[in-house]
């Protein structure tokens, strides 16, 4: 029986609601139809009372009486919420935060997971993408094998929890609560898929997905790496497709896929294995590619969240001007996102910026983090670029970087200034360290004109200069902040130096 089939007419219902916001007419229409709901769901909650949520009808209204929040605006009230509060920030009992550590190192984030959150807008949006799937590609047979979802754990740092209250990462409360339906189609079983020491989750998830017949994973590049080598060599084989002959699709997010493609097509038969990538933060589900072609993704405007867009003119102010919802961004322009949800988020800031790609429909991709980028000199690099970069250097050269941060290396009374970057090699480059820098660096020219106008004549700012990270760094790295796991990430660019610093001691270790 092809169960693929049966299912598909199911998930095309989804492809047909997202035609009717494909343009900038629809769209306002399905957004301004979500902040309508949201504000009627929490007007009897304490911030619906604080902010008079019952005399909002508008967008405009709302725009003009809510103010935006960064996380430590959030931070007590969402602290009520975990303590066993109920309707603070969303109606009823909140039990499901997710922990997100952020990239600086400092305190953790809790972010409300609610009953409608999951429902409506995590797995809502994970249907999505498998509606956005079996829509490009119609022979697919997903469902005739099982998902292989790479999940974290509930290891947080909170002590004394509320009763039924659970902390965890995004991953482990999806993993939790899913449908048990859906655990018919997907390994490992829970008691794996939640263990939160990796050293002893690797082992036991390659030892419960070998034998089985996987058609599609699902995960952060860079782990789920890990983890397939582990499971090529477990099986004796060459590339995943020998243990996995029905493998067809890896749905990826959290971080870029360009600095791994070429990894993953050693270990693949490029022939067999597709790609979607998905924008599923702690925060919520947002956006799914639709197309065949990298690069782009859909929107979800009627998965439980309303979007703004700020302009990187006006990110960091106490009241950032220019902001627009979005039936009225402008394709091309780079933006900090803002989303209120049915998580009981309130305009508030998730630190993430996004081009936009088109309008009709409304597709963004990720460019960075409002606080991951390098502007010592006025160079502006993001991560976009810098990801772009790397793997175009890659391509040239047959390197393969399993991990790499930069940050800025400021002027002395001796030197330029410059940018650092620690790499560490999965294949070195066969033309030397130095060959690959000066690629690298006519690479980040190529795609950041304010790069190439600061490294013009070599007179502003130096050529990149290439540190070799030991085998290991930034694994040892993430555990020595407790942040090891298969939702943990890199942070690819800082301003400062308090993290490669940090890194670079670690390195010089052993």
């Amino acid at each position: 029986m092809n169960l693929t089939s049966l299912a598909r007419p199911i998930f095309a219902r989804q492809v047909r609601a997202a035609g009717r916001w494909a343009d900038p007419r629809g769209a306002e229409e399905a957004q301004r139809k979500v902040l309508a709901h949201l504000l009627h769901k929490a007007a009897n909650t304490a911030v619906g009372q604080r902010y008079k949520f019952a005399d909002i009808s508008t967008y405009e209204q709302f725009a003009a009486t809510v103010p935006v929040a960064e996380y430590e605006d959030i931070r007590a009230d969402v602290m009520r919420m975990v303590g066993g509060e109920p309707s603070v920030l969303w109606p009823g009992r909140c039990t499901r935060f997710a922990q997100s550590s952020g990239t600086s190192g400092g305190k953790s984030k809790y972010i409300p997971v609610t009953a409608e959150g999951l429902r409506t807008n995590h797995y809502g949006g994970s249907s999505y993408a498998v509606a956005f799937y079996l829509d490009l590609y119609r022979r697919s047979r997903l469902f005739d094998g099982k998902a292989f979802i790479l999940g974290g754990s509930f290891a947080n740092e909170i002590q004394g929890l509320a009763p039924g209250v659970r902390v965890g990462d995004l991953s482990a409360n999806l993993i939790a609560d899913i449908n048990p339906i859906v655990n018919c189609f997907r390994v490992p079983g829970k008691e794996i898929a939640l263990l939160s020491d990796w050293h002893t989750k690797l082992p036991r998830l390659i030892e419960a997905s070998v034998g089985r017949n996987i058609t599609n994973i699902s995960g952060v590049p860079s782990w789920f790496l890990t983890v397939l080598r582990g499971v090529i060599e477990r099986a004796g084989a060459s590339t995943i497709h020998d243990v996995w002959p029905n493998l067809e699709v890896f749905f990826h997010g959290g971080i870029a896929f360009g600095p791994y493609r070429e990894q993953y097509r050693t270990i693949t038969d490029p022939e067999r294995m597709r790609y979607l990538e998905t924008y599923n933060a702690s925060e919520g589900f947002f956006a799914v590619q639709d197309r065949r072609e990298p690069g782009a993704m859909r929107l979800l405007l009627d998965s439980g969240v309303f979007f703004e867009f700020i302009p990187l003119d006006h990110v960091g102010e106490p009241s950032p001007r220019g902001i627009v919802p979005a039936w009225a961004v402008e394709p091309g322009h780079t933006y900090a996102l803002v989303v209120t949800s049915c998580n009981g988020l309130w305009r508030y800031v998730i630190g993430d910026t996004v081009r936009i790609e088109s309008v009709e429909p409304l597709r963004i991709s990720i460019a960075g983090r409002t606080n991951s980028f390098i502007n010592a000199f006025g160079e502006e690099l993001m991560v976009w670029n810098a990801d772009d970069a790397i793997a175009q250097a890659c391509h040239r050269t047959g390197a393969e970087v399993a991990n790499y941060t930069a940050a800025p290396v400021y002027t002395s009374d001796h030197s330029k200034g410059r940018h650092q970057w620690l790499i560490e090699w999965s294949t070195p480059p066969a033309c030397g360290t130095e060959q690959f820098a000066d690629i690298l660096d006519a690479e980040l020219q190529r795609v950041n004109s304010d790069y190439q106008a600061k490294r013009s004549g070599n007179i502003f700012l130096a050529r990149l200069q290439i540190t070799e990270a030991r085998p290991g760094l930034f694994d040892h790295w993430l555990e020595t902040t407790g942040k090891l796991g298969g939702q943990r990430k890199i942070p690819r660019l800082s301003n400062d130096r308090r993290i490669i610093d940090r890194m670079l001691a670690l390195n010089s270790e052993l």
